[in-house]
């Protein structure tokens, strides 16, 4: 792997056998399996001034404590295939992710089980008493009739979990009140009736061990990769031959110049902050679920890897605002509405034509308009790289066509 930035000066495009846009998790794994699987020649372009996207971390300076730049970045899969290719590049350690709920004054076990049942109504439910007691106040709102986010919360979890655990933490993700959002957005409210605090039930979880910049450039440090950082697309868009297939991962409408309107996103403000104290919150993630309080959750990194040697007497923290996206911000979240399905359509129309017509794939987050974890992104790049990329590069078969989802 090389390293520039700034322009393709000293590089010649023709010279590549694929040109990748983005060094995100999909980005990375299948300019990857390029060179080392196919022993092809491969041009990353990365806008920003290192690699590996979203999850990037870095150590904060005063501390040491890895933080990731981008928002919390935990990793998890049940898909053998992708644990096995991960593995590949790094170990990870047994941290298993627990999320815990602030409500008033008090802090509980989140998702709802029954700890965090027993803990609201004061009172000991058994398993049968808890499902007894959810279906009873969920009663109030048929699934089936409900007309927002709201009423479809309610006839799920009940009026009283509702509003303490998602009513004020939806109305300041989505900085809209609940009664005006589509029932869509939430298709299900799990509910644990066991002690369970596990936040994801897959069968791989942990974190890199070396944390995930050094995975992200194990992925990269191949002799047949080219990374250049600091490189917009567009402005070296005309540079690049007409030949050379394009795995492009970046935002799919600007690729169109728009050419259907702007898709709309969710964006995330963080607000780091150094504390004199060796633990904070005595917890990796707090989500503080009361509309008056103006951040969605406090992140505390120190505690995802306590096998690490921290500080005793500082620790980082960072608040998280979420808002809507303007011109300039970075997309987290797509946002799902009738106005942006439909552009959506329109958009993956033109998608099809272009790779028919000049050879372009889109994947990742960004270039499929989807909320893939870092797991969903690795697989489905694997997918592409098999049944699109290898035919063609190896037997010169048109990259049109469909993967199957993974």
């Amino acid at each position: 792997m090389s390293l520039a930035s700034n322009d393709l000066a000293g590089y010649d495009p023709a010279a590549y056998d694929l040109i990748v846009v983005g060094s995100g998790f999909f980005g990375l794994t299948v300019a990857e399996r390029v060179a080392e699987g196919l022993g092809k020649r491969v041009l990353v372009l990365e806008r920003r001034n290192h690699i590996g996207g979203n999850a990037y971390s870095e150590a904060e300076p005063e501390t040491g404590i890895e933080i990731h730049r981008y928002g919390a970045h935990l990793f998890h899969t049940s898909n053998e295939r992708v644990w096995e290719y991960v593995n590949r590049f790094t170990s990870f350690t047994n941290y298993q992710h627990r999320v815990f709920a602030r409500v008033g004054e008090q802090v509980y076990a989140f998702p709802m089980n029954l700890a965090l049942i027993n803990q609201f109504f004061g009172k000991a439910h058994s398993p049968d008493q808890a499902r007894e007691l959810i279906a009873e106040q969920s009663a109030e709102v048929a699934t089936g009739t409900a007309a927002n986010l709201e009423e479809k919360a309610i006839s799920l979890v009940g009026r009283p979990l509702y509003e303490a655990f998602v009513k004020g933490y939806t109305a300041k993700q989505w900085q809209t009140d609940p009664q005006n959002l589509d029932a869509s957005i939430i298709t299900r409210l799990p509910v644990r009736y066991t002690y369970d605090n596990r936040y994801f039930n897959d069968t791989h979880e942990g974190l890199p061990v070396d944390g995930y910049t050094a995975w992200l450039e194990r992925m990269a440090d191949h002799e047949n990769i080219d990374v250049v950082l600091e490189t917009d697309f567009f402005a070296v868009r005309e540079q690049l031959p007409d030949d050379v297939p394009v795995v492009y991962t970046g935002p799919l409408d600007r690729y169109f110049d728009h050419a259907e309107g702007e898709l709309g996103w969710r964006t995330l403000d963080f607000e780091m902050s150094v504390e004199p104290t060796g633990d904070f919150q005595g917890t990796s993630v707090i989500n503080y679920n009361d509309a008056d309080v103006p951040f969605t959750r406090i992140l505390e990194f120190r505690h995802m890897h306590p096998e690490r040697d921290y500080p005793k007497d500082k620790t980082v923290i960072v608040r998280e605002y979420s808002r809507s996206a303007e011109a300039g911000d970075e997309p987290y979240y797509p946002v799902n509405t009738p106005d942006n399905r439909a552009k959506l359509e329109r958009y993956r129309e033109l998608a099809r034509k272009e790779t028919a017509n000049r050879n372009v794939l889109f994947g990742g987050r960004l270039g499929t308009y989807k909320y893939l974890d870092m797991h969903m992104a690795i697989g489905s790049a694997l997918t592409m790289y098999e049944n699109r990329i290898v035919p063609h590069l190896t037997e010169g078969k048109p990259l049109s066509g469909t993967d199957a989802e993974d």
